[in-house]
C-alpha cells in the first residue's frame, strides 16, 4: 500500500507542479526591445520555379526581411507612426468594424466582443495603429530589385464610409493603383456578413510595354503586449494563454514563438505552400490564409519593438498585357471553432491552441465538441459543464467502481494492517514483505485504486486548456456569483468547496500501511489544489468540484454497499 500512496502524491503533486510552470511561463513578462537587425531586402531571383506554380510564376526568393516598396511603414521599425489617413475607408458589418486602405488593415473593432461585462464597454480592438498599441495588418506588391509599387487608391474616392446594408450577404471596396501607373493594380475586400474572414483578391495587369517581375507580400506586425506580473497575473486569464506568432505547413504541421522568445531559435525561413500565418494572443488572431495552391516564403521579423511575421511570394514574372491573380484571406477575430473549420484550411482550427501537446490538443477537441452539443442542451456552459463531469463519470464509472471497491477492501483490513505495523516496528522490509502476503492472500489489488486516477489526469489537463482557450466561454455566466467562467472565481468559493471535497475524500480512504510523513503530506494535498485552483478559470474549477462531488457521492455510496464486518484480528504465536 505504500507504494500506491507514493504513486498517487506523485500523480497528484505531478498535476499540480504542471500548471504552475505553464502558468510560470505565461506569466513571465516580454523581454526589452529585442535587437536583432533587419537585413536589407532583397529582390527575388527570376529563375527556379517552385513545385506546384503555375507557368510564369518564379521562385519567391524572399529572405527573412521586410520588402521594401508600396509605399508602407516596415514591419521592423522601431517606432511605428500613425500613417496618414488620405486613402482610409471605415467598412462596417455585423460584426467587425475596419479600418483599411489599398495596403493595411488599421484598425479593427470585434462588435460582439466588448472589452468587458460593464453595461456601454467598447468592444474588442484587436488591429490598431496607434504607436504605443501598434499591431496591423499589411499586404502589398513589390517589384524586381526592389522598385516602389505606387499605393492603392480607392476606386470610388468619395466613399469612405461603407456598411454592410441589411439583407444583404457581403460588402465589398476595392483599390486600384493611381492613373499612369505602369503596372495596373486592383485589390478588392470582401466582408461577409457573420464572418471575421476577410477576402482579398489581388489582380495585376502589367500595362508598361515591356517585361514585369514582382511578388507579393503579407505582414503580421505588432508591439507584443506587455505581461502583468505579481497578483495581476496570477488572477488575469491572459496570462496562462499562448500569445506570439504560429504557422502552419503541411511539412512541419504547427509551429509557433512566443514573443518573450521570439527570435531565440534562429530565424524561420521556409517555402510553404497551402499554409498559413498568424498572430496569436488570448481568445483572440490575426492570420494571413496565402492562396492554396501558390507558395509563399514564411518569416518572423524582430526589430525595435515591433515583431512580425509574414509570407513574401508568389512572385509573377509577366509579359506586357499579361494578368496575374493572387487571392488570400485575412482572419480578425475569435478563435471560434466553427468558424474556423468552415475556412476549410488545414491546420486553422489548431489556432485554437488548447496545447502544444497534440495528445491533450486532439481530446481538447474531442471534449469542446461535446460541451458545445450540451450547452446547445441547456443554454448555459456552466451546467454544460456539470453535464459533461456527469457524462464522463458514466464512461469512467467501471474503472470507478472498481477503484471504489478496492478502497471499501483496505478500509475493511485497515485493523489488520495496522496490527502488522505494530508487529514490525521499524523494520519496514518485513513489513512490507507481511503486507504484500496479506494483499495475496485476501486477493488484494494494491494497484487496483490507482488506474482511474491516470485518465481523471489527462482529462483534467485537457480540460484546463480547452476552458482556458474557448472564446465562447468568455465572460459567459453560470449563476450567482460566477459571472464569467472563463476567469478566476473572485470569492473563491469554488475552489474552498473543492478543499472541503477532497478532506471528505481523504476521510473515506485509508492511510494504513503510510508512515506519519506520508500521511502529512496527503493531509497537504487539499490546500495545495485550493492554492492552485484559485487563480484558475472558474469553468475549471467547476469541473473539479462537480466530478469531485460526485466522486465522493460515489466513493461514499460503494464503501457502504461493500461495507463488512472487520476480519478478525491476527493472533499472537505462542
Amino acid at each position: 500500500m505504500n507504494q500506491t500512496r507514493t504513486f498517487l502524491i506523485f500523480a497528484w503533486m505531478m498535476v499540480a507542479v504542471l500548471l504552475w510552470m505553464e502558468w510560470g511561463k505565461e506569466r513571465n513578462p516580454a523581454p526589452a526591445a529585442a535587437e536583432t537587425a533587419q537585413t536589407a531586402p532583397q529582390a527575388p531571383p527570376s529563375a527556379g520555379a517552385l513545385p506546384g506554380m503555375a507557368p510564369g510564376e518564379v521562385d519567391a526568393g524572399i529572405p527573412s526581411a521586410t520588402p521594401a516598396g508600396s509605399g508602407h511603414a516596415a514591419v521592423a521599425a522601431a517606432t511605428p507612426a500613425p500613417v496618414a489617413d488620405d486613402h482610409r475607408v471605415t467598412v462596417t458589418t455585423d460584426v467587425l468594424t475596419l479600418s483599411l486602405d489599398g495596403g493595411n488593415v488599421f484598425d479593427a473593432k470585434l462588435l460582439q466582443y466588448p472589452q468587458t461585462r460593464a453595461e456601454g464597454s467598447p468592444p474588442v480592438k484587436l488591429l490598431d495603429d496607434d504607436p504605443a498599441h501598434y499591431y496591423v495588418a499589411k499586404s502589398g506588391w513589390t517589384a524586381q530589385g526592389g522598385a516602389s509599387v505606387p499605393m492603392l487608391v480607392p476606386e470610388v474616392p468619395q466613399q469612405r464610409e461603407i456598411t454592410l446594408a441589411s439583407g444583404e450577404p457581403a460588402v465589398q471596396v476595392s483599390f486600384v493603383s493611381p492613373p499612369g501607373a505602369a503596372v495596373r493594380i486592383r485589390r478588392t475586400y470582401t466582408l461577409t456578413r457573420g464572418s471575421y474572414a476577410i477576402a482579398v483578391h489581388d489582380e495585376v495587369v502589367n500595362e508598361s510595354g515591356k517585361p514585369w517581375q514582382g511578388y507579393v507580400y503579407r505582414q503580421l506586425a505588432r508591439i507584443p503586449p506587455q505581461a502583468k506580473s505579481g497578483v495581476g497575473a496570477m488572477t488575469n486569464p491572459e496570462s496562462y494563454s499562448f500569445a506570439g506568432a504560429k504557422w502552419f505547413s503541411a511539412a512541419d504541421g504547427y509551429e509557433g514563438r512566443r514573443y518573450k522568445d521570439f527570435m531565440e531559435d534562429g530565424p524561420l525561413d521556409i517555402t510553404v505552400t497551402g499554409g498559413w500565418i498568424a498572430l496569436l494572443q488570448h481568445h483572440f488572431f490575426t492570420a494571413w490564409i496565402p492562396q492554396k495552391d501558390q507558395a509563399a516564403r514564411f518569416g518572423l521579423t524582430s526589430a525595435g519593438s515591433v515583431d512580425g511575421i509574414h509570407a513574401m511570394g508568389p512572385s509573377f514574372s509577366l509579359a506586357p498585357g499579361e494578368k496575374a491573380v493572387s487571392d488570400a484571406r485575412l482572419w480578425v477575430g475569435p478563435k471560434l471553432v466553427s468558424q474556423l473549420r468552415a475556412q476549410d484550411v488545414p491546420g486553422l482550427e489548431r489556432a485554437v491552441d488548447y496545447s502544444r501537446f497534440q495528445v491533450f490538443a486532439v481530446l481538447a477537441q474531442g471534449l469542446f465538441w461535446v460541451l458545445a452539443k450540451l450547452h446547445a442542451l441547456f443554454g448555459n456552459w456552466g451546467w454544460a459543464i456539470i453535464a459533461l463531469v456527469c457524462m464522463l463519470k458514466l464512461v469512467l464509472f467501471p474503472l470507478s467502481a472498481a477503484q471504489y471497491k478496492s478502497t471499501a477492501k483496505m478500509r475493511r483490513f485497515q485493523p489488520r494492517i495496522a496490527q502488522l505495523k505494530e508487529r514490525y516496528g521499524d523494520d519496514k522490509q518485513k513489513f512490507q514483505m507481511a503486507m504484500m502476503e496479506l494483499y495475496k492472500k485476501e486477493k488484494i489489488n494494491p494497484v487496483g485504486g490507482c488506474l482511474p486516477v491516470l485518465p481523471q489526469m489527462i482529462i483534467f489537463m485537457a480540460l484546463y486548456w480547452m476552458l482556458m482557450e474557448s472564446v465562447e466561454l468568455r465572460q459567459a455566466p453560470w449563476t450567482l456569483w460566477i459571472q464569467d467562467l472563463t476567469a478566476r472565481d473572485p470569492y473563491f468559493i469554488l475552489p474552498a468547496l473543492n478543499i472541503a471535497i477532497m478532506w471528505a475524500t481523504q476521510k473515506l480512504t485509508p492511510m494504513s500501511g503510510m508512515d506519519p510523513m506520508q500521511q502529512k503530506m496527503m493531509q497537504t494535498m487539499p490546500i495545495i489544489f485550493g492554492v492552485v485552483l484559485a487563480f484558475l478559470p472558474a469553468g475549471l474549477v467547476l469541473y473539479q468540484v462537480a466530478n469531485g462531488g460526485l466522486g465522493l457521492l460515489q466513493q461514499w455510496v460503494i464503501t457502504k454497499k461493500y461495507a463488512e464486518p472487520p476480519p478478525k484480528p491476527l493472533v499472537e504465536k505462542s
